[in-house]
């Protein structure tokens, strides 16, 4: 398996969190991952990119049109970070309908999570494992099952798993609609 997978977003999102999970869902299949996180700003709630590579690489680093996968927990950060994709690859953002998906030569999926949360859908917390849950859905390539990324969210922190399993759970069937 060769995977790559950046996260964009800002503080506070978990993308870092993504990473981990991902790096879960890897370990737990004997995949070799390497991960990287960009702080910076993120305490202050500014840009946050984290990239993961699954397979056999030697640099963590994620070049231009390159990534299989973004997942853009934000709009303008997806679109800050879509030159990392590649043609093939698949963006999964967190985005209202004008969004520009005819401008990406990818893949596309939006959603606007952020309503739903609004709208108490799901806990605005679980906005990054919504996100991963409509990748799960969508993307045609993703190299994990939604079990896989069930039994990471347990192994990370079984006190809240259950919570963020209701919200991979729900945005699967919401994509599926």
């Amino acid at each position: 398996m060769r995977y790559q997978v950046v996260i964009a977003g800002f503080g506070g999102q978990g993308s870092v969190f993504l990473v981990k999970i991902l790096a879960l869902c890897a370990g737990n299949k004997d995949v070799a991952c390497l991960g990287t996180e960009n702080h910076g700003m993120s305490q202050r709630g500014g840009a946050v990119s984290c990239t993961i590579k699954l397979g056999n690489y030697t640099n963590p680093v994620i070049d231009a049109n390159q990534a299989d996968l973004l997942i853009g927990l934000e709009k303008n950060e997806a679109l800050r970070n879509v030159q990392f994709l590649k043609p093939t690859g698949t963006l999964a953002v967190n985005a209202e309908d004008d969004f520009p998906a005819d401008d990406i030569n990818a893949l596309v999926f939006h959603t606007d999570a952020f309503d739903k949360a609004k709208k108490k859908e799901f806990p605005i917390q679980g906005l990054n494992v919504y996100m991963l849950g409509v990748v799960l859905e969508k993307c045609p390539d993703f190299p994990f099952s939604a079990e896989d990324v069930k039994q990471a969210l347990r192994d990370f922190n079984p006190k809240v798993a259950e919570q963020n399993i209701q919200v991979l759970e729900k945005a699967i069937a919401d994509t599926k609609a």
